[in-house]
């Protein structure tokens, strides 16, 4: 029986720097094309169903790479498979720099997609393994704070680029952020190395049945999935039509709408840092989620019944974010708790293909209400959706609850 390694502060700041600045860069590369659709509507006279085809096709692949690709960080490691899919990002936007025509840029789509579907379970796994179980919490919150702050970055870079150099000189320099990424993991590559716990892997990757695949028999796993696909419903309703939403219903200036969105990533990324400090405080993981979750659909709803005045619906899209933010780190412990030994990597690739589907079903679902002139209803879905997720999280509170019960009387 090996002794636990002891909590070492300097290897987790690096690890959690490292793992965060990876997924920094993937969420980076979720709106590589979106901020530039207007100079490529104009350059491949596109029609917006086509500009909408390209992320699609991104989260389509991402979705099903990811369930894949956590067996291949099971079986090669998380640190070789992080490398491959920075790598991947960087081809991606070299191809669509040198775009002549839509199958092109379909390509480099899929490109993208493919280098961004191994974020989460290489990332995942690189945390469980190297960071110290008392520091996890905040690593989970710091994991999500890089992630929104990719997103963030990503419009300001390439329009500002593409303001004056074009499109193609935007995604060439793009191109540069992955690579030097992959530069610096490469410096630093031991500390992300997982291969001297692998070979334990070997006697207890499986679920009990013995069978690499068994893992996929526990309720849990699925629950987990259903709680992402939920969520991400509800994320892909504020990133795609919060902003249209609000102008609709608040008679709203494009700045003030977009301001209410931005309100939404700050407080989410402050909601994410608390976030942290209460999940390293309990294992009832599940309450966390509820109350923030609740508290978001609330506000949601509040919105949506458009009875406050325009600048208070700014501030309760804060409040939206706030609510979700605190709920990240504590999902990501909820599913850790959740998952069999050693095999982190296929659970978190398969309950993260949910974020992806529901991203890629939320702008057709939302879209079509706005089309129907609706636009209360999107923040009706979201505040449904925020709420639907409680019942799948505290499914998986309570089924591992259960399971640390039964095993404990047993020992």
């Amino acid at each position: 029986m090996t002794t636990a390694p002891v909590p070492n502060f300097r290897q987790d700041a690096q690890v959690i720097g490292l793992v965060g600045l990876a997924h920094g860069v993937s969420h980076f590369f979720h709106l590589i094309l979106a901020p530039l659709f207007p100079w490529l509507k104009e350059a491949f006279s596109l029609s917006y169903a086509e500009l909408g085809l390209l992320m699609t096709v991104f989260f389509i692949v991402s979705g099903v790479g990811q369930a894949l690709a956590g067996f291949v960080v099971d079986r090669v490691g998380a640190r070789n498979v992080l490398f491959a899919g920075v790598g991947l990002l960087g081809v991606s936007a070299l191809v669509l720099s040198q775009a002549s025509n839509y199958p092109m840029l379909l390509a480099g789509s899929m490109l993208a997609g493919l280098g961004n579907s191994v974020f989460h379970p290489s990332d995942y796994t690189l945390l469980n393994k190297r960071v110290s179980t008392a520091r996890l919490g905040h690593a989970f919150s710091m994991h999500g704070i890089t992630g929104n702050l990719g997103w963030a970055a990503a419009p300001v870079f390439l329009t500002g680029i593409a303001g004056f150099a074009g499109w193609n000189m935007a995604l060439l320099a793009a191109a540069c952020v992955p690579f030097a990424l992959l530069l610096l993991l490469f410096v630093y590559r031991d500390v992300l190395r997982t291969d001297d716990i692998k070979p334990t892997a070997s006697k207890h990757a499986e679920a009990p049945g013995g069978h690499v695949l068994d893992f996929m028999r526990l309720p849990a796993v699925w629950m987990c999935f259903a709680f992402f696909l939920i969520t991400a419903m509800a994320l892909g309703g504020i990133q795609s039509f919060s902003s249209p939403s609000l102008r609709a219903l608040y008679g709203m200036s494009l700045a003030s709408a977009t301001a209410g969105y931005t309100a939404y990533m700050l407080a989410s990324a402050a909601g994410m840092i608390w976030g942290g400090f209460l999940a390293a405080k309990t294992s009832r993981h599940e309450r966390t989620i509820a109350f923030a979750f609740t508290a978001a659909g609330v506000f949601a709803v509040v919105i949506a019944a458009g009875v406050v005045p325009p600048m208070m619906a700014v501030v309760l899209m804060g409040a939206v974010g706030f609510g979700a933010g605190i709920a990240g780190p504590s999902r990501d412990l909820l599913i850790r708790a959740a998952s069999p030994k050693n095999a982190t990597g296929r659970v978190y690739g398969v309950v993260y293909s949910g974020l992806d589907i529901g991203l890629s079903m939320a702008p057709l679902l939302f879209g079509a209400l706005m089309d129907a002139d609706h636009p209360a209803w999107v923040f009706i879905g979201i505040g449904v959706f925020q709420c639907m997720a409680i019942v799948t999280a505290v499914g998986v509170g309570t089924n591992t609850a259960r399971k640390a019960v039964k095993a404990s009387l047993a020992a």
